[in-house]
């Protein structure tokens, strides 16, 4: 249908039907759209962790497929064999699955234009290369390696961009048969041509780039018989149905040479546009050598899938009506996602945003009937992890371990954790351990020794009979603190050492009820053996 649209827009038309021909071409064009399914793909090599510019790309085409019914395609690009990493291609699936974005049709999912991986598709590559040979858009270059590698030096030494000459473009049938007879290795390069005609970028609007003054002839085809990855991007896009093309802005002085190759074939290309640069808050590039911006850092760090992708949309725009600071989950997302609403500036990370968000997921799971399930068990998988030594004794685990205690301890630190690792740092030891040792050399003198003041303290907190909560637990440490002539700071802080070995701390009230009446008394008890 397309190509029908393309042809009637080319006959010529009398000027008085000028105007019922536009308002014909119109209804055909919009005709023409609703009948093409929008088909858009994340084309990732596995060259190790995903990152968190390429969770974005991700993402952003996930959620532009959604908006629109269409569907979202993972295809693994590795036509690079230099550069794999075993098993990334799996752990990149993986992960989009745990940031809850799934492919329609992927390697693992199968589908109808696969297969999904390029190093399966290579005979396929083959046989569209013979087509660009023979329609004079391609040729065989037989330049060593040494003489590339003289071009590329002497460029470098004039200060000049280096490029290949296109020596080879200009080789007679007969030297190409000559070289061929002997042997000599040969890779394929495309014929690049002058463009004089921008482009229309669905984010930047138009844009000119004559690739060929800047670079020579690409290869298309390695020596090794493996595409490169503008060949096989654009086989690929074209036999998948690819309809629109998000992807970063450092692809776009590329796009037209991949509007070259389609012209050679004479295929219509679809839509792109380029997603905005992510830079640190400095304003300096991201690297992929950074591991606190892989996706399975966060994952592994406890944020949630829904903090992680609220905080790469918050970055770039692309919504209409979304509030910052308000969570929104993924199918919230794809309802307000605007193409035309994403930015054009570079994106600087915030990660104090993240935390805000990761905040947020967790209260709101906190209210959830069906998340808080899910919280608990990975907070008792954690606290295993971390003390699995100081969690020995079975009468231990049955207490910290339990939902109820887990509970306490979530809704206690809700506004002061911004992720679940929060609460196994050293600092909330106490919550899942009794400490080891005391530093009573912190604690000011006292008229009585620490043991005898921590005794009227255990009588006082089991004594309460009614609930045992901060207002009761303060009240009884305050008639010790009168009775050893202590201010209630001192005798505060004296509980506390007893309690969690650490001098600094939450109000002591509000710990001591989240810890329980019997649990309070035995680590006093604890610490009065200490004391011994």
């Amino acid at each position: 249908m397309a190509q029908l649209f393309t042809h009637l827009q080319r006959i010529p038309l009398l000027p008085c039907k000028v105007q019922e021909a536009r308002k014909f071409m119109r209804l055909f064009s919009i005709s023409a759209q609703k009948a093409c399914q929008v088909r858009v793909r994340f084309a990732p090599s596995p060259t190790g962790h995903l990152h968190l510019g390429g969770l974005r790309t991700a993402l952003y085409n996930f959620l532009f497929a959604k908006s629109k019914n269409g569907k979202f395609i993972l295809r693994i690009e590795d036509t690079d064999q230099t550069r794999l990493v075993v098993h990334a291609a799996q752990r990149l699936e993986d992960m989009l699955k745990w940031a809850k974005i799934y492919p329609d049709e992927s390697p693992t999912v199968g589908g109808p234009r696969g297969p999904y991986v390029q190093s399966q598709r290579i005979n396929l590559y083959h046989n569209y290369m013979k087509n660009l040979l023979e329609n004079d858009s391609a040729y065989k270059c037989f330049c060593s390696k040494l003489r590339l590698d003289w071009l590329r030096n002497d460029a470098i030494r004039r200060n000049e961009t280096p490029k290949y000459d296109n020596k080879c473009r200009y080789l007679s049938q007969v030297k190409i048969e000559e070289l061929e007879r002997k042997g000599t290795p040969y890779c394929i390069r495309f014929k690049l041509e002058t463009i004089t005609d921008p482009y229309q970028d669905l984010i930047y609007g138009p844009i000119l780039i004559n690739v060929a003054e800047h670079e020579g002839d690409p290869v298309m085809m390695k020596a090794d018989g493996y595409p490169t990855y503008h060949f096989a991007n654009v086989v690929d896009d074209h036999l998948m149905g690819i309809t629109h093309v998000l992807r970063g802005v450092e692809w776009q002085i590329s796009t037209p040479k991949h509007l070259l190759l389609y012209k050679a074939f004479g295929w219509n290309p679809p839509l792109f546009g380029h997603l905005p640069l992510i830079v640190n808050r400095d304003g300096s590039k991201l690297s992929k050598r950074q591991d606190d911006l892989h996706i399975e850092h966060y994952r592994d760090q406890g944020y949630s899938p829904e903090a992680v992708l609220n905080f790469v949309t918050d970055i770039g725009g692309g919504f209409e009506g979304k509030e910052h600071n308000v969570l929104l989950t993924i199918e919230e997302l794809s309802e307000k996602f605007n193409l035309a609403r994403l930015t054009k500036n570079s994106c600087r990370l915030d990660f104090d945003k993240l935390k805000l968000y990761n905040q947020m997921d967790l209260q709101r799971c906190l209210k959830s009937p069906t998340e808080l399930p899910v919280l608990l068990d990975q907070l008792q998988d954690l606290v295993k992890k971390t003390f699995e030594e100081k969690l020995s004794s079975s009468a231990v685990q049955e207490k910290v371990l339990n939902p109820e205690y887990l509970t306490s301890v979530l809704m206690w630190n809700e506004d002061r954790i911004t992720c679940l690792s929060d609460l196994v740092r050293p600092e909330y030891t106490y919550l899942w351990a009794i400490p080891d040792h005391l530093p009573l050399d912190q604690l000011p003198a006292m008229p009585n020794s620490y043991a005898d003041i921590l005794q009227s303290i255990l009588e006082a907190i089991t004594a309460i009979s009614d609930n045992f909560t901060k207002e009761n637990i303060v009240t009884s440490i305050k008639v010790v603190s009168k009775q050893y002539g202590l201010k209630t700071p001192a005798i505060m802080k004296l509980i506390r050492i007893a309690v969690t070995g650490m001098k600094e701390g939450p109000p002591v009230g509000e710990m001591l009820s989240v810890l329980g009446q019997d649990t309070a008394a035995a680590r006093i008890k604890h610490a009065l053996h200490l004391l011994e």
